[in-house]
C-alpha cells in the first residue's frame, strides 16, 4: 500500500495568520488556486494553523462587508483543519476526503507540521486504482 507522503504534492502555496487577506487573494489568483494554507514557520518547520478558501474570502470577507485591505486572514480562516498524516495509508487519506467531502487535504508529519498536500488529482494520477478514485471523487461531490 502506498503512503500519503507517496502520492501528496511538495511544492505548498502557503500564507500566514497574520497576512492581509487582499494579499491572500492575490496569491490565489497568481497560482490559480482555491484554498491556501495557514502556517506559523519556526525552527521547527511551518505549523498548519488553518486554511483559507476562495469560498471563505467571498463569505466572510466580501459577503460581510469586510475591507480586504484591513482584514487578517485569521480572522476568516477555517482553524479546524482536516488533515492526514505521512506515513499513513493513502487510503486513510481517501475516506477522510470522501466523509469530510474534501478536494484536499493536508498533510502533515509526525510532529504536526505541513509536509505537503493529496488533492483529488494526486490521487487519481498517482494511484493506479481508477474504481477507487471514482468512488472518491463521487462521495467528495454529493450534495
Amino acid at each position: 500500500m502506498k503512503k500519503s507522503s507517496d502520492v501528496m504534492t511538495r511544492d505548498l502555496v502557503y500564507s500566514s495568520p497574520d497576512d492581509i487577506v487582499a494579499d491572500v487573494a492575490q496569491l490565489m489568483k497568481k497560482e490559480d488556486i482555491g484554498p491556501v494554507l495557514i502556517v506559523r514557520e519556526s525552527s521547527e518547520g511551518k505549523r498548519l494553523v488553518g486554511i483559507v478558501t476562495d469560498r471563505d474570502l467571498a463569505i466572510k470577507v466580501v459577503g460581510e462587508g469586510r475591507d480586504p485591505q484591513n482584514t487578517k486572514v485569521e480572522s476568516v480562516m477555517t482553524r479546524e483543519v482536516i488533515t492526514c498524516r505521512a506515513d499513513e495509508d493513502v487510503q486513510h487519506a481517501m475516506r477522510a476526503m470522501a466523509e469530510y467531502q474534501l478536494r484536499r487535504i493536508p498533510v502533515v508529519d509526525g510532529d504536526g507540521m505541513l509536509v505537503g498536500i493529496i488533492s483529488q488529482a494526486d490521487v487519481a494520477t498517482r494511484l493506479n486504482e481508477p474504481e477507487t478514485t471514482a468512488e472518491v471523487v463521487r462521495e467528495i461531490s454529493k450534495e
